[in-house]
């Protein structure tokens, strides 16, 4: 399952700040002061780096923070270059099937976003939140990782970037009419219910969250683009986390398996109302592939679920 759609989706070098140059504020659960790994400065590879060893274990909250802030520090700048063509500076994509919120409306009507307050959370560099302030909204950009977050100011754009963990939101209760979240934090947390509580508790009444993950039905089939992806080769009902650990044993990436219906009770518990699941179909238009996600698996088995959720 390595190199999901999004934790951060990349942008394109070259872009320009705008009127004011965001500020990158840094969580009381930061790296600085939590001893999480340390921002990848590229370039400090070593030589003798040794692949990491895949594996299903056990990983819990802190070990899968600690090892997916640092997987994502080490290798943004990769995947900005890899996939920022695709997303854009300033789109809206809710997953590698290329469904843009300009069509989906999934947070409503473009015209309703004027002046509303809007988290978005796992924002890499912050493409969503600078549609979202095209379209009049008021953005904030949060992500686990300070070097996602410092592409998002290399692109520029009038609205805070905050480096903190989804499940420990350093924002006040009430504070945002909407939160929106694609291939963000979710996939990569040992408790999903911890960051939709915290979600819940930092929106309005009446509130929106909506969120886009792996759709679940993938993990049972091999992370290939090509025909021999369309093999079921695992449990869809294994929850066993995937992990890449290194020589000793420490995990340095984690992703984390929840079925459909352990998604929808998790929606239940974290105190949303579902109003919607989406399962974008693969369009004509898009030719290219994305990880396991290809034109030839996308046409038959869907890639992408985005859960609508109320907070009544």
């Amino acid at each position: 399952m390595r190199h999901p759609f999004r934790d951060t989706r990349g942008r394109r070098v070259g872009g320009k700040s705008t009127t004011r140059e965001p500020i990158i504020q840094e969580s009381v659960s930061s790296e600085h002061e939590s001893g999480h790994e340390s921002v990848h400065r590229p370039g400090h590879e070593s030589e003798h780096e040794v692949e990491p060893e895949a594996t299903r274990r056990t990983a819990g909250v802190a070990e899968s923070a600690r090892a997916n802030r640092g997987w994502w520090d080490r290798n943004a700048d990769e995947y900005q270059v890899e996939h920022g063509t695709f997303l854009g500076d300033d789109r809206f994509v809710w997953g590698p099937e290329g469904l843009d919120e300009v069509e989906a409306e999934l947070l409503g009507p473009p015209e309703d976003l004027k002046g509303r307050d809007v988290l978005e959370i796992g924002a890499g560099a912050a493409q969503c939140s600078r549609w979202l302030a095209a379209h009049g909204a008021r953005p904030v950009a949060l992500d686990i990782s300070h070097r996602q977050l410092q592409h998002a100011l290399r692109i520029g754009g009038a609205f805070p970037l905050v480096c903190a963990d989804a499940g420990a939101l350093p924002f006040a209760d009430a504070s945002f009419d909407l939160a929106c979240s694609a291939y963000g934090a979710l996939p990569f947390v040992a408790e999903p219910v911890r960051v939709l509580t915290e979600v819940r508790r930092v929106l309005r009444p009446g509130g929106r969250f909506v969120f886009s993950v792996t759709h679940p039905i993938r993990w049972a089939f091999p992370d290939e683009p090509g025909p021999e992806g369309l093999s079921v080769s695992a449990s869809y009902f294994d929850r066993t986390p995937y992990v890449e650990q290194d020589e000793e044993g420490r995990a340095v990436y984690v992703e984390h398996h929840r079925t459909i219906g352990d998604r929808v009770r998790d929606v239940v518990a974290g105190g949303f109302r579902l109003v919607d699941l989406v399962e974008p179909e693969w369009p004509a238009w898009n030719t290219s592939e994305w990880g396991g996600w290809s034109p030839l698996r996308g046409n038959l088995i869907p890639g992408t679920a985005i859960f609508v959720c109320v907070r009544d």
